[in-house]
């Protein structure tokens, strides 16, 4: 297997469980040494147990929207390695599933500052270990934020907020080589889908509940599918494409690069205004 991501250096939130280990599973054998933050020192324990025998794998537990644990985690990558090479923030929560009068508004806060503001405060702890070299990838989770999604109003707005800091921070940091992407991995089958499942139809909604039931039961996207889509932007491969928001499921993403010209001149995988004229109609 070619080693595309030989001696880079990762820091991976919510590498414990879920797509997250499944993307620190890939980059390890892919070369890669990775430094796992997430809340669950048992499961950071039990995760670092499981992968060590693919690669050197370091925890910490903490917060991701608690400011003194992001910037433990900075701490710890310049003590192990003096500099970081990718970032991947695929920590994140649901939240209230409800009605937008019906939800708690501190539980509508608390999704926003782990989804928002976690993945804000980690490019703000994490990039200068990229600045300094002048080189880095930093991955944002997104999914969710493209469209509107009924009963789950604090998980929108908190990817959408990601979607927009995602395309911002990537045009902030583009003179130091430093390309920032976000993804959509699809529907996985993880603690998410639970959490959805077992709020209920009421809450959640007929339609949504019945398709949740049947990802459940035909086992969804393979989370496999978001972490090779996180290898992509975390290689050479992807040199040049930033401040894109790319889908696992539906984007032919090995073949950007042949027209990385056309995609970095160009609105495409992005959020944007959509104006009459763009549809061929004409309100005046």
């Amino acid at each position: 297997m070619a080693e595309l991501l030989k001696n880079k250096k990762a820091v991976i939130t919510g590498g414990s469980r879920g797509i997250g280990k499944v993307v620190a599973k890939l980059f390890l054998e892919n070369g890669a040494e990775v430094l796992l933050f997430a809340r669950n020192s048992n499961e950071l324990s039990e995760a670092q147990k499981e992968l060590s025998a693919l690669g050197k794998v370091e925890v910490i537990a903490g917060d991701v929207s608690n400011v003194k644990d992001v910037d433990e985690v900075a701490k710890k990558a310049k003590s192990l390695w003096g500099e970081a090479d990718i970032l991947v923030n695929a920590a994140g929560i649901y939240g209230p599933i409800g009605p937008v009068t019906e939800v708690d508004p501190g539980e509508w806060r608390k999704v926003i500052d782990v989804n928002l503001i976690g993945t804000f405060l980690m490019i703000r702890a994490i990039a200068p270990l990229m600045k300094t070299k002048k080189i880095g990838k930093i991955i944002n989770f997104s999914g969710g934020g493209e469209a509107a999604f009924p009963n789950f109003t604090g998980y929108v707005a908190s990817k959408g907020g990601v979607l927009r800091l995602n395309e911002t921070v990537a045009a902030e940091l583009k003179d130091f080589n430093i390309d920032v992407n976000a993804i959509t991995p699809g529907p996985v089958n993880t603690k998410f889908l639970d959490d959805l499942l077992k709020a209920g139809p009421e809450k959640v909604g007929k339609d949504m509940y019945d398709r949740s039931l049947k990802q459940k039961e035909t086992g969804g996207v393979p989370p496999e599918r978001g972490a090779e889509l996180c290898l992509f932007l975390a290689s050479a491969a992807s040199d040049g494409i930033s401040g894109k928001m790319l889908s696992a499921v539906w984007d032919n993403y090995p073949k950007l690069p042949e027209h990385l010209q056309e995609l970095m001149s160009s609105d495409v995988y992005t959020m944007r205004r959509v104006k009459p004229e763009h549809r061929g109609m004409k309100f005046d």
